[in-house]
């Protein structure tokens, strides 16, 4: 039987790159597609020396191009060379601090490309589509755990929320319009770790904006100190409290989300579901954990909070569960232990 071709665009980024290996282990022929850049900014966060490190890892090879999904020609020319079975959509400015320095460059990024490869889609009509969304597309929780019902889009807190927000705005009126669309938008929580094997992790360029990559570089020298941004929450000690979700358990979400949509037969189809853990873990419990068992100390000190930040996210995990049969399966140990192993063996990240 003739393997599926998957296209990933972003494909060589943190969780690009965990999710074509987990699609080379199963035997699918992987295209990526990725610009070699997720930031207005920084234009060398997404590395080709993750897929080098992915194809040694799996003795799979791989189809890369680097081009730009802003470029509807890359596109076409794309489609043209391959019987594409199902695209998931991982390519987009990530940064939720700097979405608020340029907020139209994240607009024009993250909306205007998704609709140019919506609309090449179109043309060669493929219509199975996977959408890298967001827990921010939730803004302020309005209850807790976060289920799928909870409304979206009324308190996206940065614009980088608004962008994903607004895609499956238009993914929902693309499944209404034409029902051949089948379209799983995955809400992803707060991923951390690496690859067991210390090859790949994630790796951003300056300083990072998300806790754990903060942690993992204070604890290899990179940076002096770990700011904690308000201990004064409504929360178990005070700190802000997150879903945060192992990357090889949302790498295998995709895969769940891919089999199902494959064999998905209703028409119109716009599903949209968590990915997290269903519980939370707070800003020093996640430090704790890290020093323990890693055996390393991470000093901090407590500053004042950020705008825009809430005491606790975390979500309900029920509907992947029963619809997908997929649910997470690391605990907070294995993400610190995985994320130090990445940082311990490549301290400059994908840097030689």
């Amino acid at each position: 039987m003739q393997a599926d071709n998957i296209l990933i665009t972003g494909g060589a980024g943190f969780i690009g790159s965990h999710c074509v290996l987990v699609l080379l282990e199963l035997n699918y022929n992987v295209i990526v597609i990725d610009n070699c850049s997720n930031s207005f900014c920084e234009k060398s966060v997404s590395k080709p020396e993750a897929l080098i490190r992915v194809e040694k890892l799996t003795k799979k090879t791989l189809q890369f191009f680097q081009a730009d999904i802003q470029n509807c020609e890359n596109l076409r020319n794309i489609f043209k060379e391959f019987k594409i079975s199902c695209v998931i959509h991982c390519a987009a400015f990530k940064s939720v601090k700097e979405s608020w320095d340029v907020p139209l460059s994240y607009y024009f990024n993250n909306i205007s490309g998704s609709l140019n490869l919506l609309t090449v889609m179109n043309e060669f009509n493929i219509k199975k589509f996977i959408f890298s969304s967001s827990s921010t597309v939730y803004g302020e929780p309005q209850f807790l755990p976060i289920t799928e019902e909870h409304p979206t889009g009324q308190n996206c807190a940065n614009p980088y929320g608004r962008t994903k927000f607004m895609v499956e705005e238009i993914l929902k009126d693309l499944s209404v319009s034409d029902k051949e669309w089948c379209i799983y938008s995955l809400r992803y929580f707060n991923p951390v770790g690496a690859h067991p094997s210390g090859e790949i992790g994630e790796d951003p360029v300056g300083i990072p904006n998300n806790l754990m990559p903060v942690i993992s570089q204070v604890a290899v020298g990179k940076l002096k100190l770990l700011n904690i941004y308000g201990n004064d929450y409504d929360t178990v000690d005070g700190t802000g409290v997150r879903d945060y979700i192992h990357i090889m358990d949302l790498a295998y979400g995709h895969i769940a989300a891919l089999v199902a949509l494959l064999q998905e037969n209703n028409l119109g189809v716009f599903k949209a579901y968590n990915l997290g853990t269903g519980s939370g873990t707070s800003v020093l419990q996640l430090i704790n954990t890290f020093e323990n068992v890693n055996n390393v100390k991470i000093p901090y000190k407590i500053v004042e909070r950020r705008t825009g930040d809430t005491a606790a996210s975390y979500c309900a995990v029920q509907l992947a569960k029963k619809e997908l049969n997929w649910e997470a399966k690391y605990g907070i140990t294995d993400m610190c232990r995985d994320a130090w192993n990445w940082q311990s063996k490549n301290p400059k990240g994908y840097q030689k």
